[in-house]
C-alpha cells in the first residue's frame, strides 16, 4: 500500500467502506470474531497520522462493512477542539495533548486513554534543484524559522550559498508537527516566523516546494518518502555530525531531535461500543505493518502490547 494523496484536508474525508483488500496482513482477526458489528467511528485530527488511520480503516472495513469511518483532517488542535466537546470518539494527534485541552476535555466530562501507534520523523526538505543545501544544523534551522529570524537569502545562512531569496513553507498552527518543530527547534510551541506560507495539508506544501527551486519547508517522514521524486530531504546535525531521516534513524533516535511518536486519544464512553473497541484492538495489532507500509515506523511490540492492555 502507498500513502495516498489527500486532496482537500479541510473537509471531511470519508473512509469508503469497500472490501478494497482480499486478505489482511499481520495480526488482522477473522470477519467472523466480529460479525454483526454496526455503527459509526467518527475520527479527527492529525494530517500525519491519518495514512496510518486511514489504512488501518480500510483493512477493518473490508471485515466490516456495516461500520462507517469518516476521518477528518483538521490538524492535531483542531481535531482535539473537537474531540474535547464529544465531537469525536478518536483523534489522531502528532504531539502531546496539552494542559489546556486536557482541561476542555475535563470540563466536559471527557475521559480518554491515550495509544501510542507509531514512530515519525518530521523531515525538512528543499527543491531538488537546490544543489547547496545538503544538511543543516539545529541552530541554523532556528536562525531560519525562529520568530525574531533574519534571514531573507540562502547567504544569509551561510555566506557561501546563493544570495537567492528563500520562500518558507510551513504547517498550519493547528497542526502537531507544527507545535512539535517549534517546540524542539525554536524552544516555544508555536513560535515561528511570520512570513511563512502555512497549511495544514501537507500535499499543498510538497506542491509548493517541489514547484519553487528556492523553498524549505517540513512535515512527517512520509509525505517526504512518497514525494521523493520531487522533494530533496535535509540531512540534520545535532552536535554529532548529519543525519538522514531513514526507518533505522528514526527508530534508534538517532535521528535527532525530531523523532517523535504518533498517538491515539480515545474517548472512553466511545470505547465501551462494541465497534469502537473491536477497531481499536484491530488498530494496535496492525499498527506496526501498516504504520511500515505508509512510511512510518513501528513501535517495539511491547508497546503495541501495552495499548491492548488499555482497551481491554
Amino acid at each position: 500500500m502507498k500513502l495516498k494523496k489527500i486532496v482537500g484536508l479541510a473537509s471531511m474525508v470519508l473512509i469508503a467502506s469497500m472490501a478494497l483488500f482480499t486478505g489482511c496482513s499481520g495480526g488482522n482477526q477473522g470477519g467472523a470474531e466480529n460479525a454483526g458489528l454496526s455503527g459509526e467511528i467518527k475520527i479527527d485530527g492529525s494530517s500525519t497520522v491519518f495514512p496510518i488511520t486511514e489504512a488501518i480503516a480500510e483493512e477493518f472495513l473490508a471485515q466490516n462493512p456495516d461500520v462507517r469511518i469518516p476521518v477528518g483532517v483538521s490538524g492535531t488542535g483542531g481535531g482535539f477542539k473537537k474531540f474535547t466537546i464529544k465531537e469525536t470518539d478518536i483523534n489522531d494527534a502528532s504531539r502531546p495533548i496539552k494542559d489546556e485541552e486536557k482541561q476542555a476535555a475535563e470540563q466536559n466530562g471527557v475521559e480518554f486513554i491515550e495509544l501510542k501507534v507509531a514512530f515519525d520523523g518530521l523531515s525538512v526538505v528543499v527543491n531538488p534543484e537546490n544543489t547547496w543545501v545538503d544538511s543543516l544544523t539545529v541552530d541554523e534551522l532556528k536562525k531560519i524559522w525562529a520568530p525574531d529570524s533574519t534571514v531573507k537569502t540562502w547567504s544569509d545562512i551561510r555566506p557561501e550559498w546563493p544570495n537567492e531569496p528563500i520562500k518558507f513553507y510551513a504547517p498550519g498552527t493547528d497542526s502537531g508537527t507544527f507545535d512539535y518543530f517549534t517546540e524542539e527547534i525554536n524552544g516555544e510551541s508555536g513560535a515561528m516566523r511570520a512570513d511563512i506560507t502555512p497549511s495544514e495539508d501537507d500535499n499543498v506544501l510538497v506542491q509548493g516546494i517541489s514547484g519553487d527551486k528556492n523553498s524549505i519547508g517540513f512535515f512527517g517522514y512520509a509525505y517526504y518518502e512518497e514525494n521523493a521524486d520531487k522533494l530533496k530531504v535535509v540531512k540534520i546535525d545535532n552536535g554529532s555530525g548529519p543525519v538522514e531521516p531513514t526507518f533505522d534513524t528514526i527508530k534508534s533516535g538517532q535521528y535527532a531531535p525530531l523523532s517523535r511518536p504518533l498517538f491515539l486519544y480515545v474517548n472512553k464512553e466511545a470505547m465501551a461500543r462494541p465497534e469502537v473497541k473491536s477497531f481499536l484492538q484491530f488498530y494496535l495489532e496492525n499498527a506496526g505493518t501498516l504504520a511500515s507500509e505508509v512510511g512510518y515506523v513501528a513501535l517495539p511490540d511491547e508497546e503495541y502490547a501495552a495499548g491492548l492492555e488499555l482497551i481491554k
